[in-house]
């Protein structure tokens, strides 16, 4: 089975690799050439246009930023369901999309023969790297199941959730809770700060507790340096919350949480960590919350 991927993205790219090094003969495509050099290094083909990599492969996978990326892939002049003959074949797509976005994707492809899943995953490049993503799948489950061994390459546990659609719901859903969790670590650590308790005595206090919780020990150390390399943009978070709130969710937290983003990311920390929504909610900014 020959694969394709479109969208080398730090995620993409790592997950790429994953096949590659699975002896997946893989045929690869991104807007910038240099993000392919790894891959092609170490088998790779790279093709000049997406439409190649739509001719040469059985299934392709697509993993981009938003909704507006995966629309431009499928469905404008040179996307994937524009150029050449698409029946029988397979679209994945990974990007964390809207629902309503991904059920449109289907529909166009069932209209040509070709075949949907979207399939976005849980996790970030560590875990890429480990094939310890949880995968959540919407579409056709026969269809899944056919591909069930290309998911067990890429994550450690893959859940078929039903029709196109229900993979980005489940995405947001567990999105809308990784946004609930890390403001609440940094709302925890500044008020205890405020109040005379360190930082690294209050992550202690968390990691050792019973709701110390994996992300609260990978993000420890950025906590206490107050540094922010981006391992899942603050930008990402916000987009996502974003959909959660369009997708109609009006629970208070949720309400609240998209608030604290949106106004961290137009403060200009888009491009931070997401842990580094803590550097938003210090004392002198709280009244901007409503």
């Amino acid at each position: 089975m020959n694969i394709g991927w479109i969208g080398l993205g730090n995620m993409g790219r790592v997950m790429a690799e994953n096949l590659v090094k699975a002896d997946q003969r893989l045929f690869i495509y991104n807007r910038t050439k240099t993000k392919a050099e790894s891959l092609v290094n170490i088998g790779a083909t790279f093709c000049e246009d997406p439409s190649k990599v739509v001719y040469f492969s059985d299934v392709i996978i697509t993993m981009v930023s938003d909704d507006d990326a995966v629309k431009s892939v499928y469905s404008s002049e040179g996307g994937l369901l524009k150029n050449g003959d698409v029946q029988g074949k397979l679209f994945i797509d990974m990007s964390t999309v809207s629902p309503e976005t991904s059920q449109s994707i289907a529909d166009q492809c069932e209209k040509m023969g070709a075949y949907f899943l979207d399939a976005p995953v849980s996790g970030s490049v560590k875990p890429a790297k480990e094939g310890n993503l949880v995968i959540m799948i919407g579409g056709k489950k026969d269809v899944y199941e056919n591909v069930l061994p290309l998911f067990d390459i890429l994550g450690k546990k893959s859940l078929y959730l039903g029709d196109n659609g229900s993979g980005s719901i489940a995405k947001l859903a567990i999105n809308l809770l990784l946004g609930i969790t890390i403001q609440g670590i940094a709302e925890s650590i500044l008020f205890a700060e405020k109040h005379g308790i360190t930082r690294e005595e209050m992550m202690t206090i968390i990691n050792e507790s019973a709701v110390g919780t994996d992300i609260s020990q990978i993000k420890t150390e950025n906590i206490l340096k107050n540094e922010y390399p981006a391992a899942f943009p603050l930008k990402h978070m916000t987009k996502d919350l974003g959909l959660v709130k369009n997708t109609g969710t009006i629970s208070p937290l949720a309400k609240a949480v998209e608030e604290a983003f949106r106004l961290a990311l137009e403060d200009g920390l888009g491009e931070q960590d997401v842990m580094g929504i803590t550097d938003y909610l210090s004392e002198n900014k709280f009244s901007k919350l409503t």
